[in-house]
């Protein structure tokens, strides 16, 4: 007899807002969150302090949402407003310590070369992985400072690089097998996460982003194969 083979990872890319979307959806068993929370530029009707608490809200709102078993990943890059730091990082600790969840790696990934002048936009962005309890010690080593993103299909996307980082953490040291991307953009890190065999699902409010991320496949060749 001969075996069926396996079947290809799936992608379910969902056009409807993120928050909504969460209320109305279990998290599927095995599943984690990859994503990244939207800009001030991108809620500007909610003004600099009623984004802030939009923010450390929703970011609370996926750590109660993620399975016992899961984790969410973070990519945040920090942003000057009227002469003000706005650390998107520490954010992210914030409403971690308020669900009394666990920050388990803190990781820096440059956007661009070491040592380039920047305005607004900072030159690093954070990926931070938070559980909703203390994980055991990982059994894999990563770096602490990634030199770049990598390629990014649109401008603010997460970056192949730092995708690949989160998605091959994910398949080494948790029992995930969906990535769950509630603000996915042109779908990313749902494409990196297809190309290392994991199943994906994708919320975004833009029918243009969806239509994208639906048809957005990226081949990582030798990044698909475990590193020895």
């Amino acid at each position: 007899m001969t075996e069926a083979p396996p079947s290809s990872p799936q992608r379910l890319i969902v056009h409807a807002e993120a928050l909504a979307w969460l209320d109305a959806n279990a998290a599927p068993p095995g599943s984690s969150v990859v994503t990244s929370l939207p800009d001030l530029s991108e809620l500007a009707e909610l003004g600099f302090e009623g984004w802030r608490a939009w923010f450390v809200a929703t970011a609370r709102r996926i750590l109660r949402w993620i399975p016992p078993e899961g984790v969410a990943i973070f990519y945040q890059s920090d942003v000057r407003r009227r002469g003000t730091w706005v650390d998107k990082g520490y954010l992210i600790a914030r409403a971690a310590d308020d669900e009394g969840a666990t920050l388990v790696w803190h990781k820096i990934v440059c956007r661009v070369p070491v040592g380039t002048p920047t305005f607004g936009r900072a030159s690093y962005a954070h990926l931070l992985c938070v559980s909703r309890g203390p994980l055991p010690p990982p059994t894999h080593a990563s770096p602490d400072v990634l030199p770049g993103a990598g390629f990014k299909p649109w401008s603010r996307a997460m970056g192949v690089d730092a995708c690949v980082l989160a998605c091959r953490y994910l398949l080494d040291e948790t029992a995930t097998r969906v990535v769950v991307d509630p603000f996915c953009g042109h779908g990313t890190a749902l494409a990196v996460a297809n190309a290392l065999g994991l199943d994906a699902i994708g919320v975004d409010l833009g029918a243009r982003k969806c239509r994208a991320a639906r048809n957005l496949v990226i081949d990582l060749g030798a990044k698909a194969e475990p590193p020895p």
